[in-house]
């Protein structure tokens, strides 16, 4: 089933319209629901009789199709199966993806954990242990419908989409499309620079908010937008700071991940440069979304004049960062 995308894309998913679907799929539910953190899709934790909460995720009408949500899933299912701590969806009738009242679902096992602590040396060995190990299937083949991160994708589309969309206000969208165009720019050279990096499937948004710590350590979830892209996409998220610390932080990730798999070093040429995609990118999905109503009510700053002020500010600084040399993750010696 393939829904298009709508003014009010989740119109109509109400209390009713979670519970009916989750025990459409076999399951009795007890009128316990609880909202999770989500913008792009709607994510639910629903009581059910005789076992652990599940977690309901309702699609974005329009945004993936049922075969690019069944890319994600099988990639979810070949890291669970080498043992890898990954969400994976449950499986109903050998089907991952359901679909009930015009909406598209899949439901999860609860994952209980806390933020991760990326500011200690040992979270980032772990982190990087496993994401060498996410990394080693990811290479194992790739995708053929989702999307790939690059300069086209994630910083010309979104660029030109914002500058039609009429959202920046008019006496600042000649100077944001300047600055926008120097940075692309930048980008472009910092690709250049790197060469021909593999490109693998990757998690794609490793942010703190997507990893889960237990007593048993990291736990990925949210694969929403896994792509193929290069490997440092998956690292860099990890790390903070000056540069020098960032190089500190990543000496730590890098001792980790190259117990499992080699880290080519022209890839640290992309850090700054996908930090640039990602900001521009980020706006565009604002602004993409702002029929959403959800979207007004959390980002009401987004509207705003000093908005698109400070993201001009932030690409004139990514255009800075760019020239400086790549962060330095190994010793000189």
């Amino acid at each position: 089933m393939t829904t298009t995308e709508n003014k009010i894309p989740f119109a109509g998913l109400g209390p009713e319209a979670i519970l009916d679907a989750v025990e459409s799929q076999g399951f009795h539910c007890t009128g316990a629901l609880q909202a999770l953190n989500s913008y792009e899709n709607r994510v639910w934790q629903v009581g059910v009789d005789e076992c652990a909460p599940l977690v309901a995720k309702f699609y974005r009408p329009g945004r993936w199709s049922d075969a690019q949500i069944a890319e994600e899933h099988e990639f979810t299912a070949a890291m669970a199966a080498e043992e890898l701590p990954v969400v994976t969806p449950l499986a109903i009738d050998g089907r991952t993806l359901f679909a009930h009242g015009g909406f598209r679902f899949a439901l999860f096992p609860r994952q209980g954990g806390r933020a991760p602590e990326f500011d200690r040396a040992e979270t980032l060995e772990w982190m990087g242990r496993l994401m060498a190990r996410l990394h080693i299937v990811g290479a194992r083949s790739r995708f053929t419908l989702r999307e790939t991160l690059d300069l086209a994708s994630f910083g010309k589309v979104p660029r030109d989409w914002l500058l039609a969309s009429g959202l920046i206000p008019r006496e600042l969208e000649s100077v944001w499309a300047g600055v926008a165009d120097q940075a692309l720019d930048a980008v472009a050279a910092a690709y250049d620079r790197a060469g021909s990096v593999a490109q693998l499937r990757l998690h794609g948004d490793c942010h703190a908010g997507n990893v889960l710590w237990t007593a048993d350590g990291p736990h990925f979830v949210d694969f929403d937008d896994a792509r193929m892209g290069p490997a440092i996409q998956d690292l860099w998220m990890l790390l903070s700071g000056e540069p020098e610390e960032m190089g500190r932080q990543f000496g730590h990730v890098l001792a980790g991940y190259e117990m499992f798999r080699e880290f080519d070093d022209r890839e640290l040429q992309l850090v700054e440069a996908l930090r640039t995609l990602r900001l521009i990118h980020h706006a565009a999905w604002l602004a993409r979304r702002w029929d959403d109503p959800a979207f007004p009510a959390a980002f009401p700053w987004f509207a705003t004049r000093r908005y698109w002020e400070e993201r001009i500010l932030e690409l004139r600084e990514q255009i800075a960062a760019m020239a400086e040399p790549a962060i330095a993750a190994r010793p000189s010696w």
